[in-house]
């Protein structure tokens, strides 16, 4: 089969991989890795250092993580690709940024960009601004529902490379809480989930940007005082982040919108834990109910889901990361999707790569 040439863009942010927070980054990290393992040649466009074993081009020395939420990072980003580009030999761009897009309609090569946010509202005018100069992988197949209409080439879920996560089987007696502070991350509702079940609730949450520590001031911390039983650990570094996961009796995620993914549910998963979580988004295709976690609709179920976490199997939640989200899987449902927008004949391999989207189910009596 022919060689494919690939230019990955990531984000401006973080460095690839990122060293604490930076979902994004690590998919670009895992997925130019593993795309090189399978004999893609691939330049991964970023800032920093290179923390990857493929060939790198770094835009900026210094990641622009303090300034998030700011237009010119990103602008200032997608300004020096054509000449990076101009001095590469590739057939296809695949674009994780935000305004990288933008370029796609005035150069000859394809791009494909993932949409690793929102599709609605002002994304999904912006994606449908772009037409059909981008081809758009989704997270999940809840992402691909909100916006049909979209040029869609593929779903592809997110991964992690399951060998390198700690698995534990027997777990201490607490529920965690990993992601950052923000309403839609649903901090509030662990809190009061956790409570109202009698378990103990660990936070491990990235509150850096001014909106973040906002807040946890006005917000977080006054939940925190009003009662025993929910510690606030902060932002968790990586190694911090999987001793966690892997200690936790289930990972608490009681999402407050349409999240396309969630990483946090395959990296728990990874270490043998169990996800409770709200019906949001892609949880019921991440969490098979009754098997890896619960799928719950509100607040009670949650708690009532806490106290039943330890009839799951950790064997059973690590096995199903393996099958579903370990990271050649991922990379070889993008290599698929680059020969599909090349024109360029898939292998029978990758014609059975689709996803199969998972049926709702009951969630558990109280």
């Amino acid at each position: 089969m022919d060689e494919l040439k690939i230019a990955m863009v990531a984000p401006p942010w973080f460095e690839v991989p990122p060293k604490a927070y930076g979902g994004i980054e690590s998919v670009c990290a895992d997925l130019a890795d593993q795309l090189t393992r399978q004999a893609v040649h691939v330049t991964l466009i970023g800032v920093g250092r290179n923390g990857t074993n493929t060939k790198f081009v770094s835009l900026s020395e210094v990641p622009q993580e303090k300034r998030i939420g700011l237009s010119m990072p990103e602008v200032g980003h997608a300004a020096a690709l054509p000449d990076v580009l101009a001095d590469l030999d590739v057939d296809l761009v695949h674009d994780h940024s935000l305004a990288g897009p933008l370029l796609a309609r005035g150069r000859a090569l394809p791009t494909v960009v993932t949409a690793h946010g929102p599709v609605t509202g002002e994304m999904g005018r912006y994606y449908r601004a772009l037409g059909r100069s981008v081809h758009l992988v989704a997270l999940s197949e809840a992402q691909r529902a909100h916006a049909p209409d979209l040029n869609w080439v593929a779903t592809v879920h997110n991964a992690v490379r399951v060998a390198e996560f700690p698995f534990r089987q027997n777990k201490e007696d607490f529920a965690l809480f990993l992601g950052r502070s923000s309403p839609e991350k649903g901090i509030p509702e662990a809190i009061e989930a956790a409570r109202a079940a009698g378990v103990r609730l660990l936070i491990a949450a990235k509150c850096r940007e001014p909106d973040e520590i906002r807040y946890f001031d006005e917000v977080v911390k006054p939940m925190l005082s009003q009662g025993d039983g929910v510690d606030w650990l902060g932002e968790a570094g990586r190694e911090r982040k999987l001793t966690l996961l892997a200690a936790a009796r289930c990972l608490l995620f009681p999402i407050q919108w349409e999240e396309p993914f969630g990483l946090v549910m395959a990296e728990a998963l990874a270490c043998g834990t169990p996800v409770v979580a709200l019906r949001r988004g892609s949880v019921p295709e991440v969490v098979k109910h009754g098997e890896t976690g619960w799928v719950c609709d509100d607040l009670d179920e949650l708690a009532s889901a806490l106290t039943q976490v330890g009839s799951l199997s950790p064997a059973r939640c690590r096995a199903d990361a393996e099958e579903r989200f370990d990271v050649p899987l991922m990379a070889r449902r993008y290599e698929a999707a680059y020969r599909s927008v090349l024109g360029r004949p898939a292998t029978n391999e990758e014609r059975g790569l689709q996803l199969v989207s998972t049926p709702r189910r009951p969630v558990p009596a109280g």
